[in-house]
């Protein structure tokens, strides 16, 4: 039996319509896994959680180890104890590596259910993007990222992606399909994927069937209507460049 869970801190729907307050810190979210993606308070800079440490891509692309006391409004994360090899020649572009790692969990019957993957590569581009922090309330993250975005490419560069998917019935807890991150390996450069041209990459992949989300307890939650953002709005932030 799989044994496996999905930590979820709050839901996109939140985080989209503006919730950007800290729920947790970074120290209490590692207590729940080792692999998983997010953001931090006030969406400053992208989430990469990898081998039991926390890592924030800030602005510029530049990765730091994310203090313990710093607050996380939204992450997914997990303990990845049972998994299943992967490996891959050339990808040409991310929904090409979409469209492979779809393949590998409908032939083991998994599309309903959420996954977790690591891929260790060496890539030719990693498009990315990461932001820095913008303290609002009701502003939603489209404008947000509108006014902090900043996107960079990085090139003949080794690392890591870290992938999450989400069958299309959890739209909102959080993004339909996958959602990627890259840290390179030396822990140095990373972001928000839009895309790739990866030379190979080998890694494992985990099904997961359970999920326990840490919702806010502060009232301010209580104030935001939780299904406003549109699929289109999440799509524009997931893959969007200019747009958002």
């Amino acid at each position: 039996m799989n044994s496996m869970k999905m930590y979820q801190v709050s839901t996109l729907q939140a985080l989209m319509l503006g919730y950007s307050r800290a729920v947790i810190p970074v120290s209490e979210l590692l207590n729940h896994g080792n692999i998983g993606l997010g953001t931090f308070k006030d969406v400053d800079g992208e989430m990469i959680v990898l081998d039991g440490s926390c890592y924030r891509a800030m602005e510029n692309g530049d990765v730091v180890v994310a203090e313990p006391d710093r607050g996380v409004p939204f992450s997914t994360v997990c303990v990845m104890k049972e998994s299943t090899p992967i490996e891959f020649g050339c990808i040409n572009s991310i929904e090409e590596l979409k469209m492979a790692l779809n393949n590998i969990i409908d032939s083991h019957f998994g599309l309903n259910s959420m996954h977790m993957a690591r891929i260790d590569g060496e890539f030719d581009i990693v498009d990315a993007r990461s932001e820095s922090g913008y303290e609002s309330v009701h502003v939603d993250l489209k404008t947000i990222l509108g006014k902090t975005q900043k996107a960079f490419k990085f090139e003949k560069i080794k690392g890591t992606l870290v992938c999450v998917y989400f069958p299309d019935y959890m739209d909102g807890i959080n993004a339909f399909g996958w959602h990627l991150h890259f840290i390179s390996d030396d822990r140095a450069h990373g972001g928000h994927v839009f895309d790739i041209i990866m030379k190979s990459g080998k890694g494992q992949i985990s099904k997961i069937n359970s999920i326990e989300i840490k919702l806010p307890e502060g009232p301010m939650f209580d104030t935001y209507s939780l299904k406003q953002a549109s699929e289109e709005e999440i799509k524009a932030v997931e893959q969007g460049h200019g747009t958002v």
